[in-house]
Formats: structure tokens, C-alpha cells, sequence
């Protein structure tokens, strides 16, 4: 059986962690994204807001096209 798969990144932020960010980027995504597969972590990140920091992960997601 052949299958047809889409990549796209996503960003998710939290002030708590990176797992909360990526988590939070993945259940929001998959609320419009349709059989999600594979997430892969790009990069980690950091910016500080009010001498606070914000976690930023980016992620690559794949999903499978639908006929």
C-alpha cells in the first residue's frame, strides 16, 4: 500500500517547559490537522519576556493526505 504524507512546522510556546510548549503546539494543531503521524523536534529555544523565560520549540509534523 502507497502512502502520500505532508510535512509542516508548528511553534508552540508555554512559560513553564519545552515538553508543555510542544505538547500545547501538538493538541492545538491537531484540532484542525487531520491524522497526524510523526512530530520531530527542529529546535529549542528561549526569549525572555519581563525577565521571564518563554520556551519555544519548534516542530516538524507530518500528516497523511486524505482521499
Amino acid at each position: 500500500m502507497e502512502s502520500v504524507y505532508k510535512v509542516i512546522e508548528i511553534i508552540g510556546t508555554s512559560d513553564k517547559s519545552w515538553e508543555e510548549a510542544a505538547r500545547t503546539a501538538l493538541e492545538t494543531a491537531s484540532q484542525s490537522v487531520r491524522d497526524m503521524r510523526v512530530a520531530e523536534v527542529k529546535e529549542l529555544d528561549l526569549k525572555m519576556e519581563e525577565g521571564k523565560p518563554i520556551f519555544r520549540v519548534k516542530l516538524d509534523v507530518s500528516f497523511k493526505y486524505q482521499d
